[in-house]
């Protein structure tokens, strides 16, 4: 383990340990839980647990009984996924001081926490995530969710992990389209943070594509900073923490109107911080060329700049039902320069309208 953060300004003290060979850290917590008669309950997916989900199994001693291995995909984000997780923890008799693990990415994360938040009115809730978008974000911060055919993580809750381990050793065995997939939430950060991450990737971008492992141990850490930071300021999301949602105003109405799975998160995320960008050089006068610089990034880092729209309309439609929207605001957020997002701002949809041709194929 080479790095720790604890968020500790939040309703639920959450620890966060990384690093090469993190995952190790496991089997001391788990086996001294253990010793108190604490149970371990692993939800995680089925190309997870083909991966690396044995030697996770292994470090948590767990019982091959206590794993329930789910179908993967953003597919499996639903309501009624939710409520097998709810049966299986109920028949196993799982107890409020027992731990529910989310073994996995994005998806399983979201939706174990958002299990874990509501069985038994909270369980404690521990995130090992396995995906590149998982460590540098859907980990962090405490946001659990599952969708509805109406819009993406409309039924969740914020809850926070009491551990999160973000071991990088685990991307070893991550597909590369999976891999290139978590690098839309690395963009966004770029974007967001007032440092030199954006410049860093521009330089190193062949050494992210290949994986070099002290190139992403360091950028898995330095998104993971950004990110606690910001959720330490504003942990549900009433004011700052809206930042986090540059460009999924756009990436969430893709994935909608698409339909779940056909656009991955990460890749829409990509397409959606293009989009936010020109709405911000008609709203805010953003400089053209942070729109050029990273559009030129996300084709180095092997990410599309270009979709297959649906009907503008139905688009605007889904942007409209986006969870962010509130009374008198569109609730986007965009950028008056790198380093300074704007957040809750009323966008006019003649105005997105506009934007949404410059990831048009």
């Amino acid at each position: 383990m080479s790095w720790r953060i604890d968020l500790g300004s939040t309703t639920r003290r959450s620890t966060i340990l990384g690093g090469a060979g993190s995952i190790s850290v496991l089997e001391e917590r788990a086996a001294s839980l253990r010793r108190t008669g604490l149970g371990f309950f692993v939800i995680t997916d089925v190309n997870v647990r083909a991966a690396c989900g044995d030697r996770a199994i292994e470090l948590l001693g767990a019982a091959g009984k206590d794993i329930l291995t789910m179908p993967a995909g953003e597919a499996t984000k639903t309501v009624a996924s939710a409520a097998v997780c709810w049966e299986w923890l109920a028949a196993r008799g799982a107890r409020r001081a027992d731990f529910v693990v989310a073994l996995g990415g994005g998806v399983v994360g979201d939706l174990a926490g958002f299990v874990a938040s509501t069985h038994l009115r909270g369980v404690p809730l521990w995130q090992i995530p396995t995906s590149l978008l998982a460590q540098v974000d859907s980990s962090v911060g405490g946001k659990t969710a599952v969708n509805l055919d109406a819009g993406k993580n409309l039924v969740g809750s914020f809850y926070q992990p009491d551990l999160v381990v973000v071991d990088p050793e685990l991307l070893g065995t991550l597909p590369a389209a999976e891999f290139v997939n978590g690098l839309g939430e690395v963009v966004k950060c770029a974007l967001l943070d007032d440092s030199d991450l954006l410049e860093s990737l521009e330089t190193q971008a062949a050494l992210v594509r290949c994986r070099d492992p002290r190139t992403i141990e360091r950028l898995v850490e330095r998104c993971v900073i950004y990110k606690t930071a910001v959720v330490e300021d504003d942990e549900r999301e009433k004011g700052r923490r809206a930042v986090l949602n540059l460009g999924h105003t756009t990436a969430h109405a893709l994935e909608v109107s698409l339909g779940y799975g056909v656009l991955s998160h990460g890749r829409a995320v990509g397409l959606g911080l293009l989009v936010a960008l020109a709405v911000s050089e008609t709203m805010f006068d953003l400089p053209a060329e942070v729109r050029k610089r990273t559009e030129s990034l996300l084709l180095a880092l092997d990410l599309p700049t270009r979709a297959e729209l649906t009907a503008v309309s139905t688009l605007l439609d889904a942007a409209s039902r986006d969870k962010k929207v509130s009374a008198g605001t569109s609730g986007f957020v965009c950028l008056k320069a790198l380093g300074r997002p704007a957040w809750g701002v009323d966008v006019p949809p003649e105005v997105l309208k506009a934007a949404l041709e410059v990831i048009r194929l």
